[in-house]
């Protein structure tokens, strides 16, 4: 009877063993399957709602250059650079330049207050599967794509940014 308990409790050890190995030699290989996007790749297109129920499609504004911005509510940088965003905005949103800004996977009602709170007038858009956050492969937030009238990645820019790079990031994909 001891010889039996001992040959199954080693089983179970070589299952679990055996099955931590599958896993991990899994994981491994799918790991590396989101590709990473780069400069002069076409932008990855996505459907996504803002908080007034408008579906907004990333190849519908082909002809616009797109600075396409993910955040979150609680990101210290985020909320210091959203009103120079808005600012610059109202000057290049009649120049074929468009903001959307999308939200990581937050609820509704706390990113209505924070619009709200901050009086933004550009789309905010919220990723609540973080698909498109991962087709984008976001870490961390701040993190904005400037995106060309063609749909190409132009630069990605991680971290905060200053008034005047809003400005030169925005010129840089205005439509000619």
């Amino acid at each position: 009877m001891n010889k039996k308990k001992r040959f199954y409790l080693r089983l179970v050890i070589l299952l679990v063993l055996f099955a931590a190995i599958v896993y991990t030699i899994y994981n491994t290989a799918t790991k590396d399957q989101a590709e990473i996007i780069k400069v002069g790749d076409k932008a990855p297109d996505f459907v996504l709602v803002d908080m007034n129920g408008k579906e907004h499609q990333l190849s519908e504004y082909k002809g616009q250059g797109v600075f396409l911005n993910f955040w979150g509510t609680w990101c210290k940088p985020c909320e210091r650079e959203f009103p120079l965003i808005d600012q610059q905005y109202q000057t290049y949103k009649n120049q074929g330049v468009q903001v959307l800004a999308v939200n990581i996977a937050e609820p509704e009602l706390s990113v209505q207050k924070y619009i709200d709170r901050k009086e933004l007038t550009f789309p905010v858009l919220i990723d609540h599967t973080k698909s498109v956050m991962r087709a984008y492969n976001i870490d961390p937030l701040p993190t904005t794509l400037l995106i060309s009238p063609e749909g190409k990645i132009e630069k990605i820019i991680t971290g905060q940014m200053s008034e005047n790079d809003i400005v030169a990031n925005m010129e840089q994909i205005m439509p000619k």
